[in-house]
């Protein structure tokens, strides 16, 4: 079984989880992720609970996630560039890493298309350029 959707929208990738303390009587450090990340996070399980199958997948599963970036505007203002930047002759370079993105992608499908991200056994995740900026999942139940 595949299940494969699109999340429209500029990707974010996982930020750094940041600690604060909360006073309930004893000072307790607590980590959280940014906020941008964890919209992100709701946003993409929204777009997959629409997808999602009738039982969570338990086995091992193979991902592919591709990320479509938002052209800069060196890019964009070039008409070449901007034809090998659609053609994917052009890609990113820059950061945020490819693993920072799929870190979030993972996370948000726990409980909802797999158990947890530790299933993913195949990992293929890659930096695009898009006039029109998403994120390509597709999830592949492995047989044992």
């Amino acid at each position: 079984m595949t299940i494969a959707f699109t999340v429209y929208g500029e990707p974010v990738a996982q930020g750094r989880p940041r600690a604060s303390t909360r006073n309930t009587g004893k000072r307790k450090i607590v980590m959280h992720d940014p906020q941008k990340s964890k919209d992100f996070k709701h946003y993409v399980a929204l777009v997959a609970s629409q997808h999602k199958p009738n039982q969570l997948i338990t086995g091992p599963v193979s991902m592919d996630i591709r990320v479509f970036r938002p052209m800069t505007k060196k890019i964009s203002d070039s008409k070449k560039q901007k034809a090998c930047a659609e053609k994917g002759i052009l890609r990113p370079t820059t950061k945020p890493d490819v693993d920072n993105y799929s870190k979030g992608i993972k996370d948000a499908l726990n409980n909802l298309i797999y158990k947890d991200d530790s299933q993913v056994v195949e990992l293929k995740v890659c930096k695009f350029y898009s006039e029109n900026p998403r994120v390509e999942i597709s999830i592949t139940e492995l047989m044992n």
